[in-house]
Order: C-alpha cells, then structure tokens, then sequence
C-alpha cells in the first residue's frame, strides 16, 4: 500500500524532505504597515533546493493566530477577524509555475488595505502557502512506498501607521508543585507584535547559589494572553528559592520582570 506524506514548514525557511524534494522560501515573515485604503507589495523568493525533481507549485492563502501556549493555529482563508488574507493580491501567473532543480522565482506580494479598519483590531495576519503539487516518489525507513509532498507557509503581518505601542504585563507567576515546572502568565497589552526573550534565574536563598535556566524566545500579537511552562532543571536540590523572570521584547524600555518565592522538595 502507498502512503502519501505531507511536510508543513512556515517558521523555518527550507524544508528538505527524504526524497531530496525541498523548497526554500525567503523572507519567512512580511510585514506591511500602511494606512487604509494604501497599498504596498513585496516580494518573497522561492526556490527549489533539490538535486533532481522539478517541483510543480501553488499559491494559496490561509489564516493563522498564536494559542495560549504560543503554539501556531491554522484555519481556512478569511475565517479570523483578524484575517488579512482577503487584501493580498498575487499575480495570476505566479499563483501556478513549475521550478527546475536549482531554479528560483520572485513573487510579488501585494496587500491592499480596505478603508474599513478599525482601532479594535490593530493588526491583521495571513499565512501564504507554496504548496507542491507534484508528491515525489519515495520509500520509508520500513521499505513502505510512499509520496513525499512539501508545503511552506509565509506569515503576513499588516497595521497602521498609527504610533505603536509596546506592552506586555506579567498577570502571575507561580510554582507548579505536581509538575515542578515555574508557570508565567503574561499579556500583549499593545497595538503590535512583540517578540522577545524570556530569561528565568534561580537563587537558593540558604546556600546563595545561582542557577541561569536557558532563554525562552516567544512570539505574540495584540490581545493574546500567555501561558508559559519554565521547566527546572533535573538536578536542581531541595531548598527555598527566588525565581526572577525577566522578560525584554525591545529596548531598555520595554522590560518586565517578575520574582517568585517558593520552596523545592
């Protein structure tokens, strides 16, 4: 029996799959920031990375937002109210081509915003897909055939010119005694994207130690509300702590921090 296989990439720029069928897409991310009623286009390079297979693809448009946990969620076209996917416009000769092993093309990607907008919703979002059209002929790792597809999403961001507001506000900070785990709750509070890096530092307070915990990077648009596990390290020995979370997703002004006394068994 043949299986069909289905590669999703839209964070990372390419994807190569077993059959040596990829596709790069670059940049990963456009971001438009035009009054109503403008227009402005950019251009986003696509190219086929493998060795061997032509590559027939599609362009198409989908909807996309953040869950609590900062996961991607995917939707139909035009189905979120903060859907922009209904504004962007593709040439009719680019929405269907085929790429030589090696070869590259440049589309233009052109974003119309209507004269409706609203302050209530300050930034729009879609996804671009390239889709490949033509599954590659492969076998898995139990010698099953299979048909190897791949699929690369660019996000699309679009406000105002409208003066921008960063903020973000940590609303709790607690430590999870089943899980062991620090859980942080924070808010965009802003009119636009913010991205950052969370830093979590532990300090035993009866020995003095400090432990540096890796950095977490988040992505989060306005109105989302966060939920951050911060897991502690496996070795980390019993005693009474100070968690200090700081979390900078701009410049010397656009930091927050929160600290959280708890006790390790």
């Amino acid at each position: 029996m043949q299986k069909f296989f289905f590669f999703l990439s839209f964070l990372t720029a390419v994807l190569t799959a077993a059959a040596q069928t990829g596709v790069s897409v670059s940049p990963p991310r456009l971001y438009y920031e035009t009054d109503p009623g403008q227009s402005s286009s950019q251009t986003v390079k696509v190219t086929n990375v493998s060795k061997s297979n032509t590559l027939d693809l599609a362009v198409s448009l989908g909807d996309w937002k953040y869950d609590q946990k900062g996961e991607n969620l995917m939707f139909p076209s035009d189905s979120l109210t903060t859907s922009c996917a209904g504004w962007v416009n593709i040439k009719q000769k680019d929405n269907y081509f085929s790429l030589k092993p090696g070869e590259a093309k440049e589309i233009e990607v052109t974003l119309t915003a209507p004269n409706t907008l609203t302050p209530e919703i300050p930034v729009h979002t879609a996804m671009l897909y390239v889709t490949q059209m033509n599954p590659i002929d492969d076998v898995d790792k139990q010698g099953a055939n299979i048909k190897v597809s791949v699929r690369s999403g660019i996000k699309l961001f679009h406000r105002t010119l409208e003066a921008k507001s960063k903020k973000l506000e940590i609303h709790n900070l607690l430590f999870n005694k089943e899980t062991k785990n620090i859980n942080l709750h924070f808010e965009n509070l802003g009119n636009v994207w913010a991205d950052g890096i969370i830093y979590p530092e532990l300090l035993n307070t009866q020995t003095g130690k400090k432990t540096t915990m890796d950095h977490i990077i988040f992505y989060s648009m306005p109105g989302d509300f966060r939920e951050t596990d911060i897991v502690l390290p496996e070795n980390l020995e019993s005693g009474k702590y100070i968690a200090t979370i700081l979390i900078d997703y701009g410049d010397d002004n656009t930091i927050e921090m929160a600290e959280l006394s708890f006790t390790y068994e």
